[in-house]
């Protein structure tokens, strides 16, 4: 099976049949902020629920269009080293490979890139590849976008093999959601996954950071793609924001942290939703996702529960790593600024606060020395 990409409301319609009322509301959200997907993960969504938590995830909905955002949340442009290179944090390089993806998530957080006529992605990476070269502090690189598995596989293997070609670059990072939105890429080319075995050495890995946002991703063909992987030498593990209406109960995070565990996919991070256009609907307050993610451990071995909460900032990652009554407790997982890493932050509680701004920005001083006072 190899299935069909569906990129308009039409075709929509066409396909599952929509209210007249509910095309022209999805036409006037597509005009502001595109729509993809296919058939494969149509088929997964119970159309009788207009509040499937899958149909929330990639269909568009008129409350996108309320609320403020900004295309560019994490401030990726300040740290744009050359076309389609950001570096960041010193160890790690993140390749913009193409704007294409399986399916757009309507909460993207890079959704600009489906949006502007300004490329940010960039066919030709020579001049990245010159720049990793010469910093040899970096140490693995993340290949996203877009989705790097939507390349053709011989495009792909030619970035996978210029970068084993240089000996500091250990770990390569695959960001994908195809494991969710087509695991028939991976099961369908063999030739994808001999080039990745022939790149995902025992001593530099490959690693794909999947995307599973709800248990019911967890298919039993994208279970069958997850474990070809693995086959070919590649680690798997998952990252997912908290989602308001798809996966802000404990139940349902419960339930994918196991479903990801049981089949050998290690969680590897949870986001706070980053307040991009269109993104409001999707964000649950800071210290509620907290709480909501606590809850969820409850019912999870060890294993289950390996990830860390964080807000990737435009300083850094930043981890949510307790409360009281009165207070919140922060510190910097990674940051722009090395100095910074490990650093500890305590705020006064804010239960409406959606992103680390809500609480820096209430400080009337919210230099790094104020912020790290009780």
């Amino acid at each position: 099976m190899n299935p069909r990409y569906i990129t308009t409301v039409d075709e929509l319609d066409n396909r599952v049949g929509l209210a007249p009322k509910e095309r022209e509301t999805m036409e006037t959200v597509t005009d502001t902020f595109p729509f993809r997907t296919n058939d494969y993960y149509l088929s997964l969504i119970d159309w009788k629920n207009r509040h499937d938590p899958l149909r929330r995830i990639v269909i568009p909905d008129a409350s996108e269009l309320t609320g403020c955002g900004s295309s560019d949340p994490s401030c990726e442009r300040d740290f744009t080293r050359k076309p389609g290179l950001q570096h960041k944090y010193d160890q790690t390089g993140l390749l913009l490979l193409t704007d294409v993806c399986g399916g757009i998530c309507r909460f993207c957080f890079r959704k600009r890139l489906f949006m502007s006529c300004e490329r940010e992605t960039v066919k030709d990476i020579s001049g990245s590849l010159d720049y990793i070269r010469e910093h040899k502090e970096i140490t693995n690189i993340l290949l996203s976008g877009g989705d790097p598995l939507m390349l053709e596989t011989k495009r792909l293997e030619g970035v996978l093999r210029e970068l084993r070609e240089i000996p500091h670059v250990n770990i390569i990072r695959i960001g994908s959601k195809l494991l969710a939105y087509n695991p028939y890429r991976i099961l369908n080319d063999p030739a994808l996954l001999s080039v990745l075995s022939r790149y995902s050495t025992a001593e530099k890995r490959i690693y794909v950071m999947a995307h599973f946002n709800h248990p019911r991703e967890l298919t039993e063909v994208s279970m069958q793609a997850a474990d070809a992987l693995r086959k070919a030498g590649v680690a798997v593990v998952n990252q997912t924001p908290i989602l308001h209406g798809i996966n802000n109960d404990p139940d349902t995070l419960t339930a994918l942290f196991r479903k990801v565990s049981f089949a050998g996919i290690s969680p590897y991070y949870v986001f706070q939703c980053r307040p991009s256009l269109g993104n409001q609907i999707f964000q649950v307050p800071v210290e509620q996702s907290y709480e909501i993610l606590q809850k969820s451990w409850q019912a999870c071995s060890g294993l289950a529960k390996r990830a860390r909460f964080v807000m990737s900032h435009a300083t850094g990652k930043i981890e949510f790593v307790g409360k009281t009554a009165g207070h919140v407790f922060m510190r910097y997982h990674q940051a722009a600024d090395p100095a910074n890493i490990g650093k500890f932050m305590v705020f006064k509680a804010n239960p409406v606060a959606r992103w680390f701004d809500d609480y820096r920005h209430a400080l009337t001083d919210y230099t790094p020395r104020k912020m790290w006072l009780f």
